[in-house]
């Protein structure tokens, strides 16, 4: 058998005369003057390939004349000059092999446009659509690309674990891990004779692991699924999501700075010269001019404001926003966004945060009041990043611990950390569905990630 060829390498090298063979499905077909022509997509591109069977077929009458969309074939054939409008090459078939039937009376993707929310509940099949199955490829080039990044950068990848008994953030946001019946979750220490003898759960960040990493091998990050058993609906929130968490020792905030904008540059770059064809269907379906944005983040140097000017800025806009701005609060996707596309015009990085707004782990500032973090805001989304400078200083982060009612016991480790060689250090976590989600410029989270996970509703 010859071996088959991905539509994409057949439309990039358009070998007029050769002969080749592919796989795919069927998105329509047109029956004209005993011709039969099949678009066929494999999903290795945006584009479709058309397929010319003729009546000479040995099949022709009994398969390929009742084709429907939605079914799987092998076609081999002759690569030939198309004079058809919108496409230079085409496939005279020579074979059409019917894989896998599908019904047309019951199959649900028409070539029509289906709402996303429509969609959602197609988790099995959403990916053969145009707009999902761009947003895929899309997912593992910027994937593949922060690998890339990080590596060029000297970073060593570190796997931290998914089950955890620390909680990150403090906001008790975590889903339990147990291998008991909730029955038998009784008495003072419920969770004692549990697997790992102690309550743990799934974790909501890499960042403490990661530290551990970053203080004996100087440059590591991580990059895999975190949770958050937050009962939020938004179009902004998922349950289950990925992460990517650097952390850098011997850095200070500025670096950390250096290093998220140069990597959200980088990625926005390497979308724009690897999945042209993907975004210019989102550019065109999507969210207009979004190119033309992507291209601005890539080319012009981030803003910076430290939160307290932030905040001055949104309280002299006069906008009627939601949520009152006033200093010591957090800021809302709506005062983010306004800072990005009416103050900056561009992505912003806004800094030295409120102590009582942010984690324990953050580095409190000279004057008590403020911590060296930072968030990378982007038009479109809000908040892209949050990164800051860690505590280093073993009092002060002992006693922010306390103030947070965390165990110092249960965290005698991280502590050990600044006991045994503490350095500056600094990080950040980037959620990965939030790029992806700015750069195809889809509107709800849900989109952007191949099985969201959301209160209510885990398909598949």
């Amino acid at each position: 058998m010859m071996a088959t060829t991905r539509i994409a390498d057949i439309l990039s090298q358009q070998q007029v005369g050769s002969e080749v063979e592919i796989n795919g499905w069927l998105r329509t077909r047109r029956d004209s003057g005993g011709l039969t022509f099949l678009e066929v997509n494999d999903g290795s591109c945006l584009a479709n390939i058309q397929v010319i069977a003729e009546a000479e077929l040995a099949n022709y009458q009994t398969e390929v004349c009742k084709l429907s969309t939605g079914c799987s074939l092998s076609v081999r054939g002759l690569l030939v000059a198309s004079p058809a409008k919108g496409q230079t090459v085409e496939i005279r078939a020579e074979s059409v092999t019917v894989l896998g039937w599908a019904d047309p009376e019951t199959y649900p993707l028409q070539k029509k446009r289906h709402s996303f929310e429509f969609l959602r509940s197609l988790a099995h099949l959403r990916p053969r659509t145009n707009a999902l199955g761009a947003v895929a490829r899309v997912r593992s080039a910027l994937s593949f690309a922060i690998h890339r990044f990080f590596r060029e950068q000297g970073f060593l990848q570190v796997h931290t674990p998914v089950i955890t008994t620390s909680d990150c953030e403090g906001a008790g946001e975590m889903f339990t891990v147990t291998a008991l019946e909730p029955g038998d979750l009784q008495g003072s220490d419920p969770f004692g004779n549990d697997f790992f003898g102690r309550r743990a759960g799934l974790t909501v960040s890499g960042q403490l692991q990661a530290e551990i990493y970053a203080l004996s091998h100087s440059r590591v990050y991580t990059f895999g699924p975190t949770f958050r058993a937050e009962n939020s609906n938004t179009s902004r929130h998922l349950a289950e999501f990925w992460m990517v968490e650097p952390e850098m020792a011997f850095c200070d905030l500025r670096g950390d700075m250096e290093v998220a904008e140069t990597m959200v540059r980088f990625l926005v770059a390497t979308a724009l010269d690897e999945c042209s064809e993907d975004l210019a269907l989102f550019d065109q379906y999507i969210a207009k001019g979004l190119i033309d944005r992507l291209t601005l983040v890539r080319d012009k140097p981030f803003a910076h404001l430290t939160y307290t000017e932030a905040v001055a800025e949104l309280e002299r806009s006069g906008q009627p926003f939601d949520f009152p701005v006033q200093w010591g609060t957090d800021l809302q996707a709506e005062h983010e966004r306004y800072l990005c596309e009416q103050v900056a015009h561009g992505p912003v990085i806004v800094t030295n945060y409120p102590e009582s707004i942010k984690p324990f782990y953050m580095r409190l500032d000279d004057g008590g009041r403020t911590v060296a973090a930072m968030d990378i805001l982007v038009p479109g989304i809000g908040e892209l990043i949050g990164g800051s400078q860690r505590e280093e200083r073993l009092e002060v982060l002992a006693a922010r611990m306390a103030a947070a009612g965390l165990d110092l016991e249960q965290y005698g480790w991280y502590l050990d950390l600044r006991r045994f060689g503490s350095v500056p250090h600094a990080g950040f976590g980037l959620g990965f569905e939030r790029l992806v989600q700015f750069v195809s410029g889809m509107q709800n989270i849900r989109e952007v990630i191949p099985f969201p996970r959301t209160p209510g509703s885990a398909p598949c």
